[in-house]
């Protein structure tokens, strides 16, 4: 289980990270997708802060079991808010959204499973 929490938080890490960069240097993409979902620019760096530090505690986990389990729920609910405000904004292009909050259920479930 613990080479399968790896895997998964490894991934999951390198998505995660890749989304903070592009959103803390304000990619046109992601303001773009922001903007259309009435997400407030100001918000950009508390967001892509949010995931980055996901990131760190998903690989942290792998030393520290409660620090991926804490990190693994802390971005369930980050993406669990992204999918509502999709949804709120009636944009149902929210495939991304919805895969990056399986993920982390999946770490989580086999990071409990694990320890």
């Amino acid at each position: 289980m613990f080479i399968g929490y790896a895997v998964v938080a490894a991934l999951l890490a390198f998505a995660l990270s890749a989304s903070a960069v592009m959103t803390f240097t304000r990619n046109p993409q992601i303001v773009g997708s922001m903007t259309k979902l009435d997400v407030p620019e100001s918000w950009l760096p508390w967001l892509a802060t949010a995931k980055a530090a996901g990131a760190i505690g998903l690989l942290a986990g792998l030393a520290v079991p409660a620090i991926g389990g804490a990190a693994a729920v802390g971005v369930i609910l980050y993406f669990a808010g992204a999918v509502i405000t999709h949804l709120r904004a009636k944009d149902y292009a929210m495939a991304p959204a919805v895969v990056l909050t399986v993920l982390p259920v999946a770490a989580l479930l086999l990071r409990v499973a694990s320890a």
